[in-house]
């Protein structure tokens, strides 16, 4: 840094952070085909029945709209059924190896509940430290701590709920 090699992004808290291509560079494994603008999109609904009545595909569209208008290169499209507290949904996993991988530089989801129902900074800083952006089509406003309290209890209810009612489901079907 104070030869000029490598330029810092100081932080508040005057930490310094570094760009993962200069590094390269720096190193000598830097290869071209690393500047990406590929984009991914992400929708999930959690029900086959949501999936059955449309709401995947609408969704879909909605996303894929977006990300027309503001002109992306969209690459990779995932669409699933699966619950928002499944970390190991197939399509999931497979978009962590594109961000792994550097091979997009952002996520467009409809809303962040879509790529999780808990722990989204985790997914955020997971992202962020491969240099992928993940885009919300919601405009999201900081919420108080009361608002998010709130909104994850009601997520643990409609999860457990949502257990409940397939196990009964499932027993009257036998």
């Amino acid at each position: 840094d104070n030869n000029g090699k490598l330029i810092a992004v100081k932080t508040k808290g005057n930490h310094r952070r570094y760009k993962l291509s200069d590094i390269q560079k720096l190193q000598g494994t830097y290869h071209e085909e690393m500047i990406i603008d590929s984009v991914a999109v992400y929708c999930r609904v959690s029900s086959n029945e949501q999936k059955q009545k449309g709401d995947l595909d609408r969704q879909k569209g909605r996303v894929l709209d977006y990300a027309i208008k503001k002109k992306y290169k969209v690459e990779y499209v995932f669409d699933e059924v699966g619950s928002g507290m499944n970390d190991s949904r197939s399509k999931l996993r497979q978009l962590f190896r594109l961000v792994s991988e550097h091979k997009i530089c952002k996520v467009v989801i409809e809303h962040k509940d879509r790529l999780t129902r808990f722990n989204f900074l985790v997914y955020h800083e997971f992202f962020k430290s491969h240099d992928v952006e993940i885009e919300c089509m919601e405009s999201v406003f900081p919420k108080s701590y009361e608002a998010e309290l709130v909104e994850d209890m009601l997520s643990l209810m409609s999860s457990f709920s949502a257990k409940i009612y397939g196990k009964r489901s499932s027993e009257n079907r036998k």
